[in-house]
């Protein structure tokens, strides 16, 4: 059997059915193999980087149950995979990539040379850092077997991406039948969650039993656990507040012991929570800058703090923890129930706090904008609530204005490029969550990251799917010339001097695809119910250029309830007030 077709099969039998690529003339064999196999959804690209962020999109939308394989020819289309790549390390996605590669007579090998074939590249190593699993085979003997390695890895323990380099000439060899039969009835070899300690988890129960002021953190490494819904509703029934991470903000649906999202860019209520209690419980989160703010020994300053991650290097990492517990966070919600009992000390008036702190910083921190980010979400809110979505937001203020005020009901999720924070990422992964998804998904963007992918509005266009795009147009690098405005005078160079943007609703109109542009509140209403009723591809740019921060914010070297614009709470307690 040709080598390419057993590619083919294998990729098959293991569920792998989604292929984003850009054709180049090192994949021709692997490609033409998937097309004639008949069981794949091939998706032609106008870019290897959005190809990648494609892939993600699958695995993010069926969290991590579905592996979509993003293919990239020899030299600058395997360069232009790595951004996708490093975005599957950085949020731990279960990506596979494949390369095509020059024949293996014309790779450069020891020698002490530039480079042998032509676009010739060794991307192993380059990908070596930012992938669970990189290998080159030049052994069509071994392809299936490294095939099964790097596909078993991706989807076990801490999830990731993997990548496996095929030179041309091992492509189109043939592999014997019998060998091939073997590899496709293997099933994959997981590798089994590590046990948790029962004695921490004895500890932990302790800890919970004193606490007054309980506060559950969930992050991005427990956004996909199948148990995390069904343990929030224990936490819900029981009256005990949470919080969440950017990324377990994903998928945590709004509720009313629920305090949003903390951080930099958080919610007020969430970073006040963290500060205030007595005990802070985070589940799969590794507590980065963005999450506690640079000043990491006044995080959660009157708490105990608890960290469940699988990956033990993340343990007492930037934050030293009063207990560490190793383990999957299926694994913890499995082992560690919640009821009436565990929090047995838990204060009334905690809760009725938080409660009334959520409340208040409920107002609109935008009202002296003509359009406001708040408003324009909370229409979005109620034009979708009920109705199954997938949100997938850029990088830069839109996707924090998104993160602060979007509230997500059953069937629902959002999307955010987290550790890479990769401008470009929205449009092309939402085409990899919709084609998984077949249900609508809402693109937000702005005008700087729309532009870095912009091609694959015409990929949109091809497959007729329900994505609508909200281009929140501020005319400028909006998030990098607030820091401009906060540390270097206002100077704005490259984010509105030598910056510039086109008109995305004739541009859109040029791919064939429905646009319209919002310049009031009036338009904003009319324009997000026309998003909710469409079934196929529309633009909406919203023109807002007075919009270049993001309210609250974290000043660097801050602490985390010290978020600019400072604030008063009248009538709550003295330590309510953040101090400027």
């Amino acid at each position: 059997m040709k080598a390419s077709d057993a590619v083919a099969k294998f990729l098959a039998a293991h569920q792998v059915h989604y292929c984003f690529e850009l054709v180049g003339g090192m994949i021709t064999h692997l490609l033409d193999s998937l097309a004639q196999d008949g069981r794949f959804n091939i998706i032609s690209m106008h870019h290897e980087q959005s190809a990648a962020f494609a892939a993600e999109g699958v695995a993010r939308q069926t969290m991590g149950k579905q592996v979509a394989v993003a293919m990239g020819t020899s030299g600058p289309g395997a360069t232009n995979l790595i951004t996708g790549i490093g975005s599957c390390w950085f949020d731990s996605v279960p990506c596979l990539f494949i390369t095509g590669q020059v024949n293996t007579h014309e790779l450069k090998g020891v020698r002490a040379i530039r480079q042998q074939g032509f676009q010739e590249l060794d991307i192993i190593p380059m990908a070596a850092s930012i992938t669970k699993y990189a290998a080159q085979v030049t052994d069509p003997g071994k392809l299936l077997p490294e095939l099964h390695r790097a596909l078993s890895a991706a989807v076990s323990g801490r999830q990731g991406p993997v990548l496996i380099d095929i030179p041309n000439d091992v492509q189109r060899v043939d592999i014997p039948d019998a060998l091939v039969e073997e590899w496709l009835r293997k099933p994959l070899q997981l590798a089994e969650a590590p046990p948790v300690d029962q004695a921490a988890l004895e500890a932990l129960s302790e800890l919970c039993r004193s606490a007054e002021r309980p506060l559950i953190c969930l992050g991005g490494g427990a956004r996909w656990a199948p148990s995390m819904p069904a343990w929030i509703a224990a936490l819900e029934a029981n009256g005990i507040p949470y919080v969440s991470t950017l990324m377990g903000h994903e998928r945590v649906v709004a509720a009313s012991h629920y305090f949003n999202m903390i951080g930099s860019y958080g919610n007020r209520e969430a970073n006040w929570a963290v500060q205030n209690c007595d005990l802070l419980i985070v589940v799969g989160a590794r507590l980065d800058v963005r999450q506690t703010g640079a000043n990491s020994d006044d995080f959660a300053r009157k708490a105990k703090v608890v960290q469940i991650d699988i990956d033990p290097g993340q343990l007492n990492n930037r934050i030293h923890a009063d207990l560490s517990i190793c383990s999957d966070a299926e694994v913890f919600f499995g082992h560690f129930s919640i009821d009436s009992d565990t929090f047995r000390a838990k204060q009334t008036e905690w809760v009725a706090q938080l409660v009334a702190l959520k409340a208040r910083t409920a107002a609109d921190e935008y009202a002296d904008w003509e359009l406001s980010p708040s408003v324009l979400f909370e229409l979005l809110n109620k034009a979708m609530a009920g109705k199954p979505v997938d949100y997938v937001c850029d990088v830069g203020n839109h996707q924090m204005w998104a993160a602060q005020s979007l509230r997500l009901g059953k069937n629902q999720a959002a999307h955010y490029s987290g550790g890479m924070g990769a401008m470009g990422f929205a449009l092309p992964a939402a085409l990899g969550v919709a084609r998984s998804a077949g249900h609508k998904v809402v693109v937000i963007t702005g005008d700087g990251s729309l532009q870095v992918n912009i091609q694959e509005l015409d990929t949109l266009k091809r497959q007729q799917l329900d994505v609508a795009i909200i281009v929140m147009n501020n005319h400028s690098l909006g998030m990098v010339k607030n820091f401009q405005d906060m540390y270097f005078d206002g100077r704005d160079q490259s984010t509105r001097k030598g910056y510039s943007c086109p008109d995305f609703t004739e541009l859109a109109k040029a791919y064939g695809i429905n646009s319209r542009l919002v310049s009031s509140a009036a338009e904003l209403a009319s324009a997000i119910a026309d998003i909710a009723e469409a079934k196929e591809p529309i633009l909406v740019e919203v023109t807002m250029p007075y919009a270049t921060e993001c309210r609250p914010r974290l000043a660097f070297g801050s602490k985390l309830d010290e978020q600019f614009p400072f604030i008063d709470w009248p009538g709550a307690a003295d330590s309510i007030r953040t101090k400027g």
